[in-house]
């Protein structure tokens, strides 16, 4: 991809699970790899437990991957990146208070942010430079909102508060982890506004974590799906909503779906069943157990990525018999 400012490769994160025994090994995510372009907002979609927001920390440095690799901006990402490294891809988290001090006032904890990644600013630039970020996110008067505490902020304010603290650092990605599910649904639209206008005035990328596929509809240029921690399908956006290839994709289409196309004519739609504990798991495709289009191959081999066009793609082996009886 021309100017990719992100690349993950085979990224896989496991976690020890249970007592030395009895316990097990968690596949949160296994050999994820996708590519985020410079001014890009990128969608990873999926259910609860298919490994978005562990993806995401992994980003961030939270967690260290257990295998692939990191590529950011032209550098290789190792466990110990700069601080600087790392202030350009800051977390947006789902929960406003993650990231912002509740007993102190919103000023200070802008005024922090400030101090630690741009050190060259004195008192009454950061002063200044913080009212600026505040209303580039649509906090209005700037002044006026940080001398406010966050409890005295909504909820939509708090998350756009957690944008102005992104901007802090003068990022070029920002990690976006399910911001908006924490809010009324007339609420969310204006959040989603904020991200693409960051896109445009700051020229910024966004990974935008979501279960949400109305949201990623809405907001992103592509969408990678996401199923038990393994990539399903990728591709642009309205690529993957016009023609969702994989079952499970589906499966998200149908309990969203959207209102500007006609209701798909075929009912091989999964079951509504939960996603599988990926802990200690054999070979085939995670989803088999729950696919209507699952055939013995399924069970016993992983599919790998099969591209339909020069966009998307899609791990599926009934998808790739019927392109080849095609």
């Amino acid at each position: 991809m021309n100017d990719e400012i992100l690349r993950v490769e085979n990224l896989s994160r496991h976690f020890r699970v249970g007592g030395f025994r009895h316990g097990g090994t968690l596949h949160a995510t296994d050999e994820v790899s996708f590519v985020v372009a410079r001014g890009e907002i990128v969608a990873l979609v999926g259910e609860s437990g298919s490994g978005k927001s562990t993806i995401a920390r992994v980003l961030a440095g939270l967690y260290p991957p257990s295998s692939g690799s990191i590529t950011f901006e032209g550098k290789l990402l190792g466990k110990k990146s700069s601080r600087a490294v790392r202030g350009k891809m800051p977390m947006v988290f789902q929960d406003p208070f993650g990231s912002i001090n509740p007993v102190l006032r919103v000023g200070h904890s802008l005024a922090r942010s400030l101090k630690l990644h741009r050190p060259e600013l004195d008192k009454d630039a950061r002063e200044a430079e913080a009212i600026t970020l505040v209303e580039r996110v649509g906090l209005l008067p700037g002044a006026e909102v940080l001398r406010r505490y966050p409890h005295e902020l909504s909820g939509g304010q708090r998350q756009r508060l957690g944008f102005a603290q992104a901007l802090a650092s003068r990022p070029s990605l920002i990690l976006a982890d399910e911001p908006v599910s924490m809010l009324d649904v007339s609420i969310r639209i204006g959040l989603l506004n904020v991200m693409r206008e960051l896109r445009s005035s700051e020229g910024v990328s966004l990974l935008y974590i979501t279960h949400d596929l109305a949201s990623a509809r809405y907001v992103a240029d592509r969408m990678i799906v996401l199923y038990a921690g393994r990539v399903v399908e990728q591709g642009l956006t309205q690529e993957v909503i016009a023609s969702p290839q994989h079952p499970y994709t589906r499966l998200l289409m149908a309990t969203a779906p959207d209102p500007r196309l006609p209701l798909p004519a075929d009912t091989d739609v999964a079951d509504l069943g939960e996603p599988p504990k990926v802990i200690n798991p054999g070979p085939g495709c995670r989803f088999a157990p729950r696919c209507p289009l699952a055939m013995d191959v399924c069970r016993s081999q992983t599919p790998t990525p099969v591209f339909l066009s020069a966009t998307q793609s899609v791990s599926c082996f009934a998808v790739e018999k019927e392109s080849h009886v095609s």
